[in-house]
């Protein structure tokens, strides 16, 4: 009886160390939630010096791409194209690169990018996506959104609850705005959005901050007068934040070059690691 009750024992501690190790595990694996359109999937070129990144920062694939040897919903280091199987430089690459570097060894930092070049914000919307999701009937258009099976909120939100099986999710990042440009009710439907987000995965307003990026201000560009509407996002959202684009550079109308969302990420980052209490030198 004494060597079965002492088996017993040794099962138990075995299974509550496991256990331990585990929600340790988890709670120190930080994700993040990126989504968007064109300038979040990432149109920067991919220079040598973005090839090289900390095993720490990780990427949820999101979609089958053999180009890069990676599977859907399996993590990755995070080496651009952290979007699609296509896409370039993306800020959410810097945020993910400056985060780690701020954060201590234990800390793994992990990203979900969903984002479509050209897509009107309520393509995320869950009620009315599908009257979003031919925006531009071009093949480049309507081939991005039926790779995320045609409903892109919903794809996030599935690839979202698999990784919290993994980790925790700290924050949301989006950049996003050109194709609403002069719309004042933008900040309203990404509100119906975050807070969709913040239900469908048990979230909690204040423990998830929501994160949203200036349009390219600089030179000739399709769409800085927006940035007066997304700058009003906080009114709407009191948990939201605005990451300044002053100074990122475009490479066209729309679009930042790679040292402009190097810039933008690393921005998005120092705002994130600011609320958590961590001060980080912008050393611009």
């Amino acid at each position: 009886m004494r060597n079965k009750i002492q088996k017993a024992l040794i099962v138990f501690s075995l299974l509550a160390l496991t256990s331990i190790h585990a929600n340790a595990q988890k709670s120190n694996f930080y994700i993040y939630i990126c989504f968007g359109q064109s300038n979040m999937e990432g149109m920067g070129t991919i220079e040598a010096q973005d090839q090289t990144v900390n095993s720490r920062f990780r990427v949820l694939e999101a979609l089958d791409c053999p180009n890069l040897d990676r599977q859907k919903g399996k993590w990755y280091t995070a080496v651009p194209p952290t979007c699609q199987c296509y896409s370039k430089l993306s800020p959410a690459d810097y945020f993910g690169r400056t985060m780690v570097a701020n954060l201590p060894d234990s800390i793994t930092v992990g990203i979900i990018n969903v984002a479509i070049g050209g897509c009107d914000i309520r393509i995320f919307d869950k009620d009315m996506y599908q009257d979003y999701d031919s925006t531009y009937k071009e093949t480049w258009f309507t081939s991005k959104v039926a790779g995320y099976n045609g409903n892109p909120y919903k794809y996030l939100i599935d690839l979202a609850k698999s990784a919290q099986k993994d980790g925790v999710i700290k924050g949301i990042l989006l950049h996003q705005g050109e194709t609403n440009n002069g719309q004042a009710q933008w900040p309203n439907y990404v509100k119906k959005i975050y807070n969709d987000m913040l239900n469908d995965l048990s979230l909690k307003a204040n423990s998830v901050p929501l994160l949203a990026g200036e349009v390219l201000a600089t030179g000739q560009n399709c769409c800085s007068g927006m940035n007066t509407i997304i700058d009003k996002l906080p009114e709407t959202i009191p948990t939201a934040q605005v990451i300044s684009s002053a100074g990122c550079m475009g490479q066209d109308v729309a679009h930042f070059d790679s040292e402009g969302y190097r810039k933008l990420g690393k921005r998005y980052a120092i705002k994130m690691l600011s609320l958590m209490g961590i001060k980080v030198a912008s050393g611009e």
